[in-house]
């Protein structure tokens, strides 16, 4: 069967698609799950890039939809048939967080779904929603997931409140829709106007474009009549976060998810005490976040956005589409 390895010296140039042994049957508490989609992540780019050094010969993709096969002895939560998703940390199932790195994440720590076939615990795995297409349930692991633990298990969201999203990149599309699902009102920037044009299309209240607005915290401070925001989606890091703490209302909820203006930076610790607000970092959730999060997209209106679909020998090419900053939403695999 087919799969992609990372080389030593990776970059997208020296990805290659290669014949693999196939994992035969389940054994016990496992299922064998023929992955059918895959989505791009930040950190999946950052392993393929090389910039994220790992194992040599490491099959990538931090996520993995697709369906059971077959069920080994003891498995109790699925059957053959089923339509199933993968979680980002295989060992965090509930409970408070307790991982700091990536050592058991597919993908990093250990292999990827970036292959036709695994056999893992069913641990690993959470149904995927009834209606969606894999494509649409192999953005949930990572992007979705983000989103929902931001507003929903961290800030506690709640009809009437307000919400900021930086960029259109999955976890940020992903809040918006999740936010207006749930009533509050959606302030959203990002540097294209044909970008917020569709944000606006998707419920967005307000747009800012911050290449023409640099100061754009004060904006939405104007915006809110000197309130400010309750939830912040902060995916910039400390390039960004200097306006965020502008744009917090006081006693708001900062969700520090990415970094993606860099790794250091001046922060007004000052103005973000003397707000009251809250500055909380997280990566991804548990599979007992992933399970509630399934059930609300039984019940809610709220499809993934999917930008473009690459199959699994335009790996490379799903990555620079990803690297160009073109995409809007999710950049899918299908196998």
């Amino acid at each position: 069967m087919k799969a992609v390895h990372v080389p030593s010296n990776a970059s997208l140039e020296t990805l290659s698609v290669v014949e693999v042994e196939d994992p035969g049957k389940p054994g016990p508490g496992e299922i064998r799950v023929r992955i059918e989609a895959s989505s791009l992540n930040f950190h999946d780019y950052g392993i393929v890039s090389g910039r994220a050094p790992t194992k040599e010969g490491r099959i990538p993709m931090a996520d993995g939809a697709g369906v059971v096969e077959e069920v080994g002895a003891d498995v109790s939560a699925f059957v053959p048939g089923d339509h199933v998703v993968s979680t980002f940390f295989p060992t965090w199932l509930d409970g408070a967080p307790f991982i700091s790195d990536f050592s058991t994440t597919p993908g990093d720590g250990v292999d990827g779904y970036a292959v036709e076939t695994v056999v893992r615990p069913q641990t690993w795995f959470t149904h995927a929603p009834d209606d969606f297409s894999h494509a649409e349930a192999a953005t949930l692991t990572t992007a979705g997931l983000t989103a929902w633990r931001a507003l929903v298990v961290d800030g506690a969201i709640k009809a009437g409140d307000s919400v900021l999203t930086l960029g259109t990149g999955g976890v940020s599309v992903f809040a918006l829709q999740f936010a207006k699902a749930m009533g509050a009102s959606v302030v959203a920037t990002s540097s294209s106007d044909e970008k917020l044009e569709r944000m606006r299309a998707l419920g967005a209240d307000h747009t800012i474009n911050y290449k023409t607005t640099p100061e754009w915290g004060k904006t939405v401070w104007d915006l809110t009549e000197g309130r400010g925001v309750d939830h912040i989606i902060e995916v910039g890091g400390p390039g960004t976060l200097p306006q965020s703490i502008d744009a917090v209302a006081i006693g708001g909820h900062i969700a520090l998810i990415g970094v993606l203006t860099g790794l250091a930076g001046d922060i007004p610790t000052r103005k973000l005490m003397t707000k009251q607000a809250s500055l909380r970092g997280l990566i991804v959730g548990s599979r007992r976040h992933q399970m509630e999060m399934v059930r609300a997209l039984e019940t809610i209106d709220v499809r993934p956005v999917i930008d473009s679909c690459f199959g699994l020998d335009r790996i490379a090419d799903a990555f620079r589409h990803e690297e160009a900053g073109a995409h809007f939403g999710k950049i899918v695999l299908e196998l």
